[in-house]
């Protein structure tokens, strides 16, 4: 490949969702509302599963806490820049830029699919084999788990980026939609990429395919164990619907739905946090009891200061 192709497009323009100077300044509203419910929501649960020792100690929780901070990092990846479109007539984005996208994009989201699918491991062997749960899910293996995920992402990553960055980009760059993804950026190259699209779809297609299926099967014995203990099986089924969304969602399609792609990028990451843990006993429990040591906190330095 010549180097003096590589070079030719420097930025992307990015359509966004819409044309609409009225509407886009009341989606920026919407979006923030939304960004800022993302962020509290996600750090909130982050902070107090660090902080509260019994739900660190607990494998539950310890991969759910991972999954907020994904989810927090996801919405950082997109909505600021979209936010910031919103506001401009220019919606500008450079080469390097996008490549930056591509990676967190697909870092953050394939270790979330990963992570997702340790998390349905975890409810299998504590709901049917909970004699021997604090055994197999111990401390050690939690953490292999975690960490095999992460770095599952980052050679998820590497490869989508790897498929992109090769291409040469010497005519249109205007990317319909608001932020850049795999699938939209091949299609602007100046040469023949079917051999890139059908490693695209190999890639991420196989990823989808593998943690799917093992999704399936975790909760298919589940649901059949939830017979007889359906209390148990409400926090499992609680994951198991944001699931199909995440794993069904058409992740290898070369026409993005916008509509659909702010659901994964911003809806998910908002809903998420009362799926998996705000609504949760115990997550409740552990929150009023940081809010109340960091009450006592601020009135023990408050008196202190005042004496």
């Amino acid at each position: 490949m010549k180097k003096e192709n590589d070079s030719k497009v420097t930025e992307f323009v990015l359509l966004g969702l819409t044309s609409s100077l009225e509407l886009q300044l009341v989606l920026f509203l919407i979006f923030l509302l939304v960004y800022m419910a993302i962020v509290l929501g996600n750090l909130l649960i982050v902070v107090t599963v660090r902080v509260d020792t019994h739900l660190l100690q607990s494998p539950m929780y310890y991969f759910l806490g991972h999954l907020s901070f994904i989810d927090l990092c996801l919405s950082c990846v997109t909505v600021p820049k979209m936010l910031g479109d919103f506001l401009q007539e220019d919606k500008i984005i450079s080469f390097s830029g996008c490549l930056a996208q591509i990676y967190f994009l697909h870092f953050l989201g394939a270790s979330e699919m990963f992570l997702l699918t340790a998390t349905a491991y975890d409810r299998y062997v504590a709901i049917c084999n909970p004699l021997h749960y604090l055994t197999v899910m111990n401390r050690q293996l939690c953490f292999q788990m975690v960490f095999a995920c992460w770095c599952g992402g980052f050679v998820h990553s590497i490869t989508q980026v790897t498929l992109v960055i090769q291409l040469p980009f010497c005519g249109p760059n205007k990317l319909d939609n608001f932020y850049c993804d795999v699938p939209q950026v091949i299609k602007l190259a100046c040469t023949d990429t079917s051999v890139v699209e059908v490693l695209m779809v190999s890639n991420s297609g196989l990823l989808s395919l593998v943690c799917f299926l093992v999704l399936l099967f975790s909760y298919a014995v589940i649901l059949v164990t939830l017979r007889t203990r359906f209390r148990q099986g409400q926090m499992v089924s609680l994951i198991f619907v944001p699931c199909v969304f995440i794993y069904l969602r058409p992740v290898c399609s070369f026409s993005v739905d916008k509509v659909f792609s702010v659901f994964y990028t911003v809806v998910t990451p908002m809903l998420n946090p009362l799926i998996y843990t705000l609504r949760n006993t115990d997550m409740k429990k552990a929150m009023k009891k940081l809010r109340k040591k960091h009450v006592t906190s601020c009135s023990i330095k408050i008196i202190m200061h005042c004496s």
